[in-house]
């Protein structure tokens, strides 16, 4: 397994034109046979998610295609693959993503973040075996992650409408854009050949997934509208990291749509004759 600079390489070879048409299909099938959601009367009226009809059915979507696929195959791993491998496996994948919260650190003037991100990267690529072990945390060094949406945020771009993305999940038009810009930040995206590409792809999708097992759980005892209660938290949590944990301003604008209603309170477990609700993506 190699890694370029780029896509150019004489031996790189792309794949064809049948690879995303196949992918196209297999999603518009899984998306056909997802059903669909129950859509309240009011959607769309909160001005931070204008497009909840559409939003909804995309959720159930991720929903379902989580139960029935992502899933049974973490749990699979997580019982198959012993903690400690799971934990370098992890950590791993951790540390190549010290690049893009290099790259975001200093594109936010933050130099200090920066330091620690490239320190983190060196200790743990040498002394931490490839990022196996996380010595720089050991040392004091903690993970800042960032991403490209963080830092438009930062920037001062407005996060723009609530969206939630097909297999990606919740996210925001600025959140979106800014997977573009993170898909290139990423030194993952450089390995070929393609099958190793995809094999490191795969391999922490699974791995992120079976870090979040327990959150499906919170979420079905957490809340009678699990798409409401997890797109409130995640507007909340971008905006938290933008402001660096600073309390949002005691009046924002109604029409700020970084400054989302707060949250209501998680209504009480439902009796167990109710019905119960679905995972998180």
């Amino acid at each position: 397994m190699t890694i370029t600079p780029g896509y150019g390489g004489a031996e790189q070879v792309p794949p064809g034109p049948q690879g995303p048409v196949r992918w196209l299909l297999l999603c518009c099938v899984l998306l056909a046979a997802g059903g669909c959601a129950t859509v309240p009367p009011n959607a769309g009226s909160n001005p931070v998610d204008p497009y909840e009809r559409i939003n909804r059915q995309v959720y159930v979507f991720n929903d379902r295609f989580d139960r029935a696929v992502a899933q049974p195959v973490a749990r699979g791993y997580a019982k198959v693959v012993p903690k400690p491998v799971r934990d370098c496996v992890g950590n791993v994948f951790a540390n190549i993503g010290e690049v893009g919260n290099f790259i975001n650190a200093t594109l936010q003037f933050k130099p200090g973040d920066a330091v620690t991100d490239a320190g983190r990267f060196l200790v743990n690529s040498t002394a931490g075996l490839l990022g196996c072990f996380d010595v720089a945390k050991a040392i004091g060094w903690e993970r800042n992650r960032q991403d490209f949406g963080l830092t438009f945020g930062d920037w001062g771009i407005p996060s723009g409408p609530y969206i939630v993305i097909p297999f990606l999940g919740p996210s925001s038009f600025r959140d979106a854009v800014g997977e573009v810009p993170d898909y290139f930040a990423d030194p993952v995206t450089y390995v070929h050949p393609n099958k190793d590409y995809y094999a490191l792809y795969l391999t922490r999708f699974v791995d992120r997934r079976s870090q979040y097992l327990d959150t499906s759980n919170l979420i079905d005892d957490a809340a009678l509208d699990p798409y409401a209660f997890l797109r409130d938290a995640y507007l909340q949590r971008r905006r938290s990291r933008i402001t660096d944990g600073a309390p949002p301003p005691a009046s924002p604008a109604d029409d700020d749509p970084d400054s989302p209603p707060a949250a209501a309170p998680a209504p009480a477990k439902p009796p167990a004759t109710g019905a119960g609700a679905g995972p998180a993506n």
